[in-house]
């Protein structure tokens, strides 16, 4: 069984759940943060919608430096409304979906680093950080954004089960 076969119904479940939340996020209150320090609702949201894509480039380099000598710092895409971010999270996912598949279990093990200019912040395998930085961290965040949605009243959707609003 290869790692795609194992890998891609978890995958595919986790993004279904992750878009029926997006689906609810307010962008009329898109710059509410629960905190002075925190990210606001619509930076959250934008960051969710784009983390499936990272999976593109796990698979298909061997690192990201996020501060590129010279370049601009690689920043998030902020979407502006609800159609964009589900035309921009399903793309995202459509991206990810389609390097799972293409990935030879023999590159699974490949080292993989996340760079910021002449710092490495991690080295991993890859198959591992497609299970960390990419799927985890779509988790990760998702629960975030339940809580953010939780304190606009916005109800939620069942994710593992239940909510006190369905």
């Amino acid at each position: 069984m290869s790692f795609s076969d194992v890998f891609l119904p978890e995958f595919d479940q986790e993004m279904k759940n992750t878009r029926t939340l997006l689906e609810r996020v307010p962008f009329d209150n898109a710059d509410w943060k629960p905190h002075p320090k925190s990210t606001s609702l619509g930076a959250l949201a934008s960051h969710v919608a784009g983390l499936a894509g990272f999976a593109k480039a796990v698979v298909s380099e061997t690192f990201i430096d996020m501060a590129p000598a010279g370049q601009p710092r690689r920043t998030v895409t902020q979407y502006h409304s609800t159609e964009e971010l589900l035309a921009a999270f399903d793309e995202s996912v459509k991206s990810a979906r389609d390097a799972i598949v293409g990935l030879a279990d023999a590159d699974l093990m490949t080292p993989w680093s996340l760079k910021g200019g002449e710092a490495v912040f991690f080295t991993l395998p890859r198959g591992a950080v497609l299970r960390t930085m990419m799927m985890n961290h779509i988790i990760h965040h998702r629960g975030q954004l339940t809580v953010y949605l939780r304190l606009n009243d916005v109800p939620l959707p069942p994710i593992y089960g239940p909510t006190a609003d369905s």
